[in-house]
Protein backbone atom coordinates (compact mmCIF):
# COMPACT_ATOMS: atom_id res chain seq x y z
CA UNK A 1 0.00 0.00 0.00
CA UNK A 2 1.10 3.86 -0.95
CA UNK A 3 2.32 5.79 1.73
CA UNK A 4 0.47 8.94 0.33
CA UNK A 5 -1.12 12.38 1.35
CA UNK A 6 -3.29 14.20 -0.20
CA UNK A 7 -2.77 18.09 -0.61
CA UNK A 8 -5.76 18.64 -2.38
CA UNK A 9 -8.74 15.82 -3.08
CA UNK A 10 -11.30 15.24 -5.29
CA UNK A 11 -14.74 13.38 -5.43
CA UNK A 12 -14.04 9.74 -7.16
CA UNK A 13 -14.62 10.07 -10.93
CA UNK A 14 -16.77 7.04 -12.39
CA UNK A 15 -17.71 6.23 -15.70
CA UNK A 16 -21.45 5.88 -14.23
CA UNK A 17 -23.98 7.56 -16.33
CA UNK A 18 -27.17 9.48 -14.53
CA UNK A 19 -30.22 7.28 -15.57
CA UNK A 20 -32.38 10.67 -17.25
CA UNK A 21 -29.35 10.70 -19.62
CA UNK A 22 -29.33 7.19 -20.22
CA UNK A 23 -33.08 6.89 -20.90
CA UNK A 24 -33.00 10.15 -23.38
CA UNK A 25 -30.56 8.53 -25.09
CA UNK A 26 -32.49 5.22 -25.17
CA UNK A 27 -35.31 7.43 -26.99
CA UNK A 28 -33.35 9.56 -29.34
CA UNK A 29 -31.15 5.76 -30.46
CA UNK A 30 -34.16 4.31 -30.94
CA UNK A 31 -36.44 6.94 -32.80
CA UNK A 32 -33.42 6.68 -35.33
CA UNK A 33 -33.36 3.61 -35.63
CA UNK A 34 -37.41 3.29 -36.26
CA UNK A 35 -37.94 6.69 -38.48
CA UNK A 36 -33.73 7.12 -39.83
CA UNK A 37 -33.76 10.83 -41.16
CA UNK A 38 -36.95 12.26 -40.23
CA UNK A 39 -35.84 11.82 -36.52
CA UNK A 40 -32.21 12.80 -37.15
CA UNK A 41 -33.82 16.10 -38.15
CA UNK A 42 -35.82 16.40 -35.93
CA UNK A 43 -32.99 15.97 -33.17
CA UNK A 44 -31.00 18.41 -35.09
CA UNK A 45 -33.43 21.19 -35.20
CA UNK A 46 -34.20 20.24 -31.10
CA UNK A 47 -30.95 20.52 -29.84
CA UNK A 48 -29.07 22.72 -32.64
CA UNK A 49 -31.93 24.88 -33.43
CA UNK A 50 -30.94 24.29 -37.16
CA UNK A 51 -34.05 23.39 -39.62
CA UNK A 52 -31.89 21.53 -42.31
CA UNK A 53 -33.02 19.48 -45.67
CA UNK A 54 -29.84 17.77 -46.27
CA UNK A 55 -26.90 16.65 -43.54
CA UNK A 56 -24.45 15.37 -46.04
CA UNK A 57 -21.72 17.90 -46.79
CA UNK A 58 -20.82 18.00 -50.29
CA UNK A 59 -17.60 19.00 -52.48
CA UNK A 60 -18.77 22.52 -52.46
CA UNK A 61 -18.96 22.87 -48.95
CA UNK A 62 -15.69 21.54 -48.54
CA UNK A 63 -13.74 23.60 -51.15
CA UNK A 64 -15.22 26.51 -49.63
CA UNK A 65 -13.63 25.63 -46.07
CA UNK A 66 -10.37 24.90 -48.22
CA UNK A 67 -10.98 28.40 -49.40
CA UNK A 68 -11.59 29.98 -46.09
CA UNK A 69 -8.40 28.78 -44.39
CA UNK A 70 -5.01 30.45 -44.53
CA UNK A 71 -2.34 28.24 -45.88
CA UNK A 72 -0.73 28.76 -42.87
CA UNK A 73 -3.50 27.18 -41.59
CA UNK A 74 -3.74 24.31 -43.81
CA UNK A 75 -0.09 23.80 -43.61
CA UNK A 76 -0.69 23.22 -39.82
CA UNK A 77 -3.26 21.06 -40.23
CA UNK A 78 -1.62 19.05 -43.09
CA UNK A 79 1.46 18.32 -40.92
CA UNK A 80 -0.60 17.34 -38.24
CA UNK A 81 -2.03 14.66 -40.36
CA UNK A 82 1.34 13.37 -41.90
CA UNK A 83 2.48 13.01 -38.41
CA UNK A 84 -0.29 10.86 -37.61
CA UNK A 85 0.04 8.63 -40.47
CA UNK A 86 3.52 8.15 -40.42
CA UNK A 87 2.93 7.28 -36.65
CA UNK A 88 0.16 4.56 -37.70
CA UNK A 89 1.96 3.61 -40.29
CA UNK A 90 3.95 2.13 -38.43
CA UNK A 91 2.12 0.59 -36.04
CA UNK A 92 0.04 -1.40 -39.12
CA UNK A 93 3.63 -2.21 -40.17
CA UNK A 94 4.13 -4.31 -37.23
CA UNK A 95 0.71 -6.09 -37.19
CA UNK A 96 1.57 -9.18 -39.12
CA UNK A 97 0.04 -12.16 -40.76
CA UNK A 98 1.43 -15.51 -40.34
CA UNK A 99 1.29 -19.32 -40.72
CA UNK A 100 2.83 -21.55 -39.43
CA UNK A 101 3.47 -25.73 -39.77
CA UNK A 102 2.69 -26.78 -36.42
CA UNK A 103 2.83 -30.41 -36.75
CA UNK A 104 3.65 -32.24 -39.95
CA UNK A 105 0.78 -32.06 -41.74
CA UNK A 106 -1.40 -29.04 -39.38
CA UNK A 107 -0.85 -25.45 -40.65
CA UNK A 108 -2.16 -22.52 -38.54
CA UNK A 109 -2.34 -18.81 -39.36
CA UNK A 110 -3.64 -15.30 -39.11
CA UNK A 111 -4.99 -12.57 -41.18
CA UNK A 112 -5.28 -9.02 -40.32
CA UNK A 113 -8.20 -7.31 -42.29
CA UNK A 114 -9.99 -4.15 -41.86
CA UNK A 115 -13.57 -3.65 -41.33
CA UNK A 116 -15.36 -2.99 -44.45
CA UNK A 117 -16.66 0.30 -42.71
CA UNK A 118 -16.11 2.82 -39.84
CA UNK A 119 -18.09 5.60 -38.52
CA UNK A 120 -16.14 8.24 -37.23
CA UNK A 121 -17.59 11.25 -34.22
CA UNK A 122 -15.94 14.03 -34.27
CA UNK A 123 -16.80 16.59 -31.47
CA UNK A 124 -17.76 20.49 -31.24
CA UNK A 125 -18.14 21.16 -27.77
CA UNK A 126 -16.41 24.53 -26.16
CA UNK A 127 -13.48 24.08 -28.00
CA UNK A 128 -14.01 22.25 -32.04
CA UNK A 129 -11.02 20.16 -32.43
CA UNK A 130 -8.95 20.74 -35.08
CA UNK A 131 -6.81 17.41 -34.50
CA UNK A 132 -9.43 15.80 -33.44
CA UNK A 133 -10.23 14.25 -37.38
CA UNK A 134 -6.87 12.81 -37.63
CA UNK A 135 -7.20 10.80 -34.81
CA UNK A 136 -9.63 8.67 -35.96
CA UNK A 137 -10.23 8.87 -39.43
CA UNK A 138 -6.38 8.32 -41.00
CA UNK A 139 -5.76 5.03 -39.02
CA UNK A 140 -9.03 3.93 -40.29
CA UNK A 141 -7.66 5.18 -43.82
CA UNK A 142 -4.15 3.69 -43.10
CA UNK A 143 -5.51 -0.02 -42.44
CA UNK A 144 -7.51 0.12 -45.59
CA UNK A 145 -10.99 0.45 -44.33
CA UNK A 146 -13.13 0.95 -47.41
CA UNK A 147 -15.48 3.38 -46.83
CA UNK A 148 -15.21 6.15 -43.43
CA UNK A 149 -18.18 7.87 -42.53
CA UNK A 150 -18.01 10.85 -40.30
CA UNK A 151 -20.21 13.02 -38.24
CA UNK A 152 -19.56 16.14 -36.98
CA UNK A 153 -22.18 18.63 -34.73
CA UNK A 154 -23.49 21.19 -37.02
CA UNK A 155 -22.16 25.01 -36.24
CA UNK A 156 -25.29 27.67 -36.29
CA UNK A 157 -25.82 27.84 -40.56
CA UNK A 158 -25.98 24.01 -40.12
CA UNK A 159 -22.14 23.61 -41.33
CA UNK A 160 -18.80 22.20 -40.04
CA UNK A 161 -16.46 24.04 -38.45
CA UNK A 162 -14.13 24.71 -41.65
CA UNK A 163 -10.87 23.75 -40.45
CA UNK A 164 -11.89 20.40 -38.85
CA UNK A 165 -14.03 20.07 -42.26
CA UNK A 166 -10.74 20.66 -44.14
CA UNK A 167 -9.04 18.27 -41.48
CA UNK A 168 -11.89 15.75 -42.24
CA UNK A 169 -11.73 15.68 -45.87
CA UNK A 170 -7.25 15.63 -45.67
CA UNK A 171 -7.49 13.05 -43.40
CA UNK A 172 -9.34 10.33 -45.53
CA UNK A 173 -12.90 10.65 -44.64
CA UNK A 174 -15.28 9.25 -47.46
CA UNK A 175 -18.38 10.65 -46.35
CA UNK A 176 -19.29 13.95 -43.98
CA UNK A 177 -22.08 14.51 -42.04
CA UNK A 178 -23.20 17.48 -39.67
CA UNK A 179 -24.79 15.73 -37.13
CA UNK A 180 -23.79 15.68 -33.27
CA UNK A 181 -25.10 13.87 -30.57
CA UNK A 182 -26.84 10.49 -29.82
CA UNK A 183 -28.51 11.09 -33.13
CA UNK A 184 -25.22 10.68 -34.97
CA UNK A 185 -24.08 7.66 -33.34
CA UNK A 186 -27.18 5.98 -34.04
CA UNK A 187 -27.61 7.14 -37.73
CA UNK A 188 -24.19 5.33 -38.14
CA UNK A 189 -24.97 2.16 -36.18
CA UNK A 190 -28.15 1.50 -37.74
CA UNK A 191 -28.09 3.86 -41.19
CA UNK A 192 -31.05 6.08 -42.33
CA UNK A 193 -31.69 6.93 -45.95
CA UNK A 194 -29.12 9.10 -46.15
CA UNK A 195 -26.13 8.04 -43.73
CA UNK A 196 -25.14 4.78 -44.14
CA UNK A 197 -24.89 1.81 -41.22
CA UNK A 198 -21.14 1.35 -40.31
CA UNK A 199 -19.27 -1.62 -39.00
CA UNK A 200 -17.70 0.23 -36.10
CA UNK A 201 -17.78 3.08 -34.41
CA UNK A 202 -15.39 5.60 -32.92
CA UNK A 203 -14.30 8.99 -31.35
CA UNK A 204 -15.07 10.85 -28.21
CA UNK A 205 -17.92 13.22 -27.43
CA UNK A 206 -20.40 14.36 -24.49
CA UNK A 207 -22.25 12.14 -22.07
CA UNK A 208 -25.26 11.85 -24.26
CA UNK A 209 -22.86 10.51 -27.69
CA UNK A 210 -20.69 7.84 -25.15
CA UNK A 211 -24.18 6.53 -23.79
CA UNK A 212 -25.23 6.18 -27.37
CA UNK A 213 -22.21 4.28 -27.93
CA UNK A 214 -22.60 1.95 -24.84
CA UNK A 215 -26.36 1.61 -26.21
CA UNK A 216 -25.48 0.41 -30.04
CA UNK A 217 -22.58 -1.77 -28.96
CA UNK A 218 -23.23 -5.19 -30.22
CA UNK A 219 -24.97 -4.15 -33.25
CA UNK A 220 -21.62 -2.16 -34.10
CA UNK A 221 -18.55 -1.95 -32.64
CA UNK A 222 -16.85 0.91 -30.66
CA UNK A 223 -13.55 1.66 -29.63
CA UNK A 224 -13.99 2.47 -26.15
CA UNK A 225 -16.38 4.69 -23.85
CA UNK A 226 -14.31 7.85 -22.78
CA UNK A 227 -15.03 10.82 -20.47
CA UNK A 228 -13.60 14.41 -19.83
CA UNK A 229 -10.08 14.59 -20.49
CA UNK A 230 -7.65 13.87 -17.63
CA UNK A 231 -4.07 14.38 -17.14
CA UNK A 232 -1.48 12.37 -14.04
CA UNK A 233 1.99 14.76 -13.94
CA UNK A 234 4.27 12.64 -11.61
CA UNK A 235 7.22 14.86 -10.54
CA UNK A 236 9.99 14.69 -8.23
CA UNK A 237 12.47 17.44 -6.36
CA UNK A 238 14.31 18.22 -9.89
CA UNK A 239 11.01 19.36 -11.53
CA UNK A 240 9.97 22.93 -12.58
CA UNK A 241 6.93 23.95 -10.61
CA UNK A 242 5.89 26.77 -13.29
CA UNK A 243 6.44 24.02 -16.24
CA UNK A 244 4.08 21.34 -14.70
CA UNK A 245 1.39 24.22 -13.20
CA UNK A 246 0.68 25.31 -16.81
CA UNK A 247 0.77 21.81 -18.00
CA UNK A 248 -1.95 20.96 -15.62
CA UNK A 249 -3.81 24.47 -16.89
CA UNK A 250 -3.64 22.60 -20.35
CA UNK A 251 -5.61 20.18 -19.64
CA UNK A 252 -7.77 22.24 -17.08
CA UNK A 253 -9.12 24.31 -19.71
CA UNK A 254 -10.95 21.64 -21.32
CA UNK A 255 -13.93 21.37 -19.49
CA UNK A 256 -14.72 21.62 -15.80
CA UNK A 257 -15.36 17.95 -15.78
CA UNK A 258 -11.44 17.54 -16.56
CA UNK A 259 -9.37 15.68 -13.82
CA UNK A 260 -5.47 17.07 -13.72
CA UNK A 261 -3.59 15.60 -10.92
CA UNK A 262 -0.23 15.96 -9.73
CA UNK A 263 1.68 13.42 -8.08
CA UNK A 264 4.72 14.91 -6.59
CA UNK A 265 7.50 12.52 -4.28
CA UNK A 266 8.79 16.49 -3.19
CA UNK A 267 6.65 18.58 -1.24
CA UNK A 268 8.06 21.61 -1.94
CA UNK A 269 7.46 20.87 -5.45
CA UNK A 270 3.92 20.24 -4.42
CA UNK A 271 3.49 23.42 -3.16
CA UNK A 272 5.16 25.68 -5.19
CA UNK A 273 2.91 24.32 -8.27
CA UNK A 274 -0.37 24.84 -6.45
CA UNK A 275 1.04 28.22 -6.30
CA UNK A 276 2.23 29.15 -9.88
CA UNK A 277 -0.69 27.59 -10.79
CA UNK A 278 -2.49 30.54 -8.98
CA UNK A 279 -0.46 32.76 -10.29
CA UNK A 280 -1.07 31.73 -13.58
CA UNK A 281 -4.75 31.43 -13.90
CA UNK A 282 -6.04 34.98 -14.07
CA UNK A 283 -3.89 35.36 -17.40
CA UNK A 284 -5.47 32.55 -19.47
CA UNK A 285 -8.23 33.18 -21.41
CA UNK A 286 -9.91 30.25 -20.34
CA UNK A 287 -9.61 30.95 -16.55
CA UNK A 288 -13.42 30.83 -16.05
CA UNK A 289 -13.18 26.56 -16.79
CA UNK A 290 -9.73 26.23 -15.98
CA UNK A 291 -10.25 27.49 -12.35
CA UNK A 292 -14.03 25.50 -11.59
CA UNK A 293 -11.90 22.11 -13.25
CA UNK A 294 -9.18 23.01 -10.84
CA UNK A 295 -11.44 23.76 -7.93
CA UNK A 296 -13.89 20.82 -8.28
CA UNK A 297 -11.10 18.30 -9.71
CA UNK A 298 -7.85 19.18 -9.50
CA UNK A 299 -5.64 16.88 -6.92
CA UNK A 300 -2.35 16.84 -5.69
CA UNK A 301 -0.70 13.33 -4.04
CA UNK A 302 2.65 14.13 -1.56
CA UNK A 303 4.11 10.12 -1.97
CA UNK A 304 6.67 8.93 0.15
CA UNK A 305 9.02 7.80 -2.37
CA UNK A 306 8.91 6.79 -5.86
CA UNK A 307 7.46 3.45 -5.88
CA UNK A 308 4.05 4.80 -3.85
CA UNK A 309 4.40 7.77 -6.96
CA UNK A 310 4.42 4.62 -9.22
CA UNK A 311 2.21 2.84 -7.28
CA UNK A 312 -0.35 5.52 -7.36
CA UNK A 313 -0.20 6.63 -11.45
CA UNK A 314 -0.92 2.83 -11.94
CA UNK A 315 -4.05 2.78 -9.30
CA UNK A 316 -5.39 6.26 -11.49
CA UNK A 317 -4.91 4.43 -15.04
CA UNK A 318 -4.99 7.88 -15.81
CA UNK A 319 -5.65 9.13 -19.65
CA UNK A 320 -2.57 11.30 -20.17
CA UNK A 321 0.56 10.41 -17.42
CA UNK A 322 3.37 12.72 -17.87
CA UNK A 323 6.46 12.10 -16.33
CA UNK A 324 8.73 14.89 -15.51
CA UNK A 325 11.62 13.43 -12.99
CA UNK A 326 15.26 13.29 -12.90
CA UNK A 327 15.79 10.31 -15.34
CA UNK A 328 12.07 9.43 -16.79
CA UNK A 329 12.70 6.43 -18.37
CA UNK A 330 14.10 4.86 -15.21
CA UNK A 331 10.87 3.80 -14.12
CA UNK A 332 8.74 3.06 -17.31
CA UNK A 333 9.07 -0.60 -17.07
CA UNK A 334 6.89 -0.21 -13.82
CA UNK A 335 4.22 2.11 -15.65
CA UNK A 336 1.39 0.08 -16.34
CA UNK A 337 -1.94 1.74 -16.68
CA UNK A 338 -2.21 4.81 -18.52
CA UNK A 339 -3.41 6.04 -21.79
CA UNK A 340 -0.21 7.53 -23.40
CA UNK A 341 2.67 8.29 -21.55
CA UNK A 342 4.58 11.33 -21.85
CA UNK A 343 8.38 11.73 -21.27
CA UNK A 344 10.33 14.64 -19.77
CA UNK A 345 9.86 18.27 -19.35
CA UNK A 346 9.78 18.72 -22.94
CA UNK A 347 7.05 15.99 -23.97
CA UNK A 348 4.25 17.88 -23.03
CA UNK A 349 0.60 16.08 -23.21
CA UNK A 350 -0.36 18.79 -25.86
CA UNK A 351 2.02 17.48 -28.72
CA UNK A 352 0.49 14.40 -28.40
CA UNK A 353 -3.56 15.96 -28.59
CA UNK A 354 -2.19 18.35 -31.25
CA UNK A 355 0.73 17.38 -33.46
CA UNK A 356 3.39 14.49 -32.52
CA UNK A 357 1.74 11.58 -34.62
CA UNK A 358 0.23 9.99 -31.50
CA UNK A 359 -3.40 8.96 -31.15
CA UNK A 360 -5.07 11.44 -28.52
CA UNK A 361 -7.94 9.23 -28.14
CA UNK A 362 -7.61 7.52 -24.98
CA UNK A 363 -9.30 5.68 -22.83
CA UNK A 364 -10.19 7.71 -19.31
CA UNK A 365 -11.61 7.10 -16.11
CA UNK A 366 -9.69 4.15 -15.13
CA UNK A 367 -10.55 1.98 -18.34
CA UNK A 368 -6.31 2.37 -18.74
CA UNK A 369 -6.88 -0.70 -16.48
CA UNK A 370 -8.27 -2.86 -19.59
CA UNK A 371 -7.41 -0.79 -23.22
CA UNK A 372 -5.38 0.88 -24.95
CA UNK A 373 -6.34 4.10 -27.50
CA UNK A 374 -7.48 4.17 -30.77
CA UNK A 375 -4.47 2.69 -33.15
CA UNK A 376 -4.34 1.26 -36.41
CA UNK A 377 -5.62 -2.42 -34.50
CA UNK A 378 -8.94 -0.21 -33.59
CA UNK A 379 -10.26 -0.81 -37.59
CA UNK A 380 -8.91 -4.52 -37.93
CA UNK A 381 -10.15 -7.79 -36.99
CA UNK A 382 -7.89 -10.85 -36.24
CA UNK A 383 -9.44 -13.65 -38.23
CA UNK A 384 -7.43 -17.19 -37.92
CA UNK A 385 -7.24 -19.85 -40.21
CA UNK A 386 -6.13 -23.52 -40.22
CA UNK A 387 -5.65 -26.52 -42.91
CA UNK A 388 -4.69 -29.63 -41.92
CA UNK A 389 -3.67 -33.12 -44.58
CA UNK A 390 -5.07 -35.82 -44.13
CA UNK A 391 -2.35 -37.05 -42.40
CA UNK A 392 -2.22 -34.11 -39.89
CA UNK A 393 -5.64 -34.50 -39.71
CA UNK A 394 -5.58 -37.98 -38.89
CA UNK A 395 -3.15 -37.12 -35.77
CA UNK A 396 -5.40 -34.33 -34.16
CA UNK A 397 -8.54 -36.44 -34.70
CA UNK A 398 -8.03 -38.57 -31.21
CA UNK A 399 -7.36 -35.91 -29.46
CA UNK A 400 -10.44 -33.73 -30.19
CA UNK A 401 -12.43 -37.00 -30.47
CA UNK A 402 -11.31 -37.28 -26.81
CA UNK A 403 -11.99 -33.82 -25.63
CA UNK A 404 -15.87 -34.63 -27.54
CA UNK A 405 -16.15 -37.44 -25.12
CA UNK A 406 -15.21 -35.62 -21.78
CA UNK A 407 -17.53 -33.03 -22.49
CA UNK A 408 -20.39 -35.26 -24.07
CA UNK A 409 -20.58 -33.49 -27.61
CA UNK A 410 -21.18 -36.89 -29.29
CA UNK A 411 -21.90 -34.72 -33.12
CA UNK A 412 -18.59 -33.04 -32.50
CA UNK A 413 -16.68 -36.55 -31.54
CA UNK A 414 -18.29 -38.30 -34.52
CA UNK A 415 -16.44 -35.51 -36.54
CA UNK A 416 -13.58 -36.20 -35.34
CA UNK A 417 -13.18 -40.08 -35.78
CA UNK A 418 -14.81 -39.53 -38.93
CA UNK A 419 -10.85 -38.62 -39.89
CA UNK A 420 -9.42 -41.64 -38.32
CA UNK A 421 -6.61 -43.14 -39.80
CA UNK A 422 -6.01 -46.62 -39.39
CA UNK A 423 -2.07 -46.33 -40.21
CA UNK A 424 -1.43 -43.29 -38.20
CA UNK A 425 -3.71 -42.03 -35.79
CA UNK A 426 -3.00 -45.00 -33.19
CA UNK A 427 0.07 -43.87 -32.89
CA UNK A 428 -1.02 -40.26 -31.24
CA UNK A 429 -3.70 -39.04 -28.77
CA UNK A 430 -3.78 -39.63 -24.60
CA UNK A 431 -1.86 -42.36 -23.28
CA UNK A 432 0.05 -42.25 -26.43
Amino acid sequence: MATIEYLKEADDASIEIDQEVTDAVQDIVGAVRDRGDDAVYEFTERFDGIEVDDVRIGDAEIDAAREELTDIEKETIDNTIANVRAFHEQQREHISDFETEFEEGVRLGQRIVPVESAGTYVPGGRHPLVAAPAMTIVPADVVGVERIVTCAPPQDDGSIQPAQLYAMDQAGADEIYSVGGAQAIAAMAYGTETVPSVAKITGPGNVFTTEAKRQVFGHVGIDFLAGPSEVLILTDETADPDLVATDLLAQAEHDPNSRPILVSTDRDIAEATVGALSEQLPNLETEDVARECWTENGEVVLAETMADAIEVANEYAIEHLQVMIDEPRSIVDELTNYGSLFLGAHSPVVFGDKAVGTNHSLPTLEVARYSGGIWAGTYCKTLTHQEATEAGGARIAPWAAKICELEGTHAHRLSAEARLRDDISPEYGPGK
